[in-house]
């Protein structure tokens, strides 16, 4: 009986000594460096851009009708003047609210599809992980200094950036 217990605290013993796989990721370089992410900042980049040069366009073209209304409006009456300023008021408060509700649909879009890689990279990171024997993996993230020190041989960071390019390329 006693040779079972003490085998029994051998093995668990040796059991609990086995050495436990760790890595750890650099959240902010894998995010800015795979490829997904970088072309969707280029995709809203040249929306953005887009977006800008026709408000710029329109807005040039408000600018063109007030001063042509201030000069017709110096033909007209007091009463006549209010109506119009008010008119072309509207119109420009309009157009205002019309450019910043799709500023805010493209800013939505952008953080979606932010999100949405962030969502890929913890889904690859977790695969990874348990496809080659991983206990942990920990988000190593310089603003919340969660790892101060890592050997360079747990850096995982490289390998992720390859394993989520390889599969956004597919």
């Amino acid at each position: 009986m006693k040779k079972i217990i003490l085998a029994v605290i051998v093995l668990v013993t040796f059991a609990s000594c086995q050495e436990q796989k760790i890595g750890f990721v650099d959240n902010a370089k894998v995010i800015n460096d795979i490829q997904e992410k970088k072309d969707v900042e280029s995709k809203y980049e040249v929306l953005n851009e887009s977006f800008k040069l026709r408000a710029d366009s329109i807005g040039k073209t408000y600018q063109s009708e007030y001063q042509a209304l201030q000069i017709k409006a110096a033909k007209m009456s007091q009463s006549k003047q209010q109506e119009a300023m008010q008119s072309f008021q509207a119109k420009a408060q309009q157009f205002q609210q019309m450019m910043q509700a799709e500023q805010q649909q493209l800013q939505t879009a952008y953080q979606t599809d932010i999100d949405s890689v962030i969502s890929k990279m913890k889904v690859t990171v977790k695969d990874y992980g348990k496809a080659n024997g991983y206990k942990f993996i920990i988000g190593a993230n310089e603003s919340t200094g969660n790892i101060l020190y890592g050997d360079e041989g747990s850096n995982l960071s490289d390998l992720i950036i390859k394993e989520i390019d390889a599969k956004y390329k597919k």
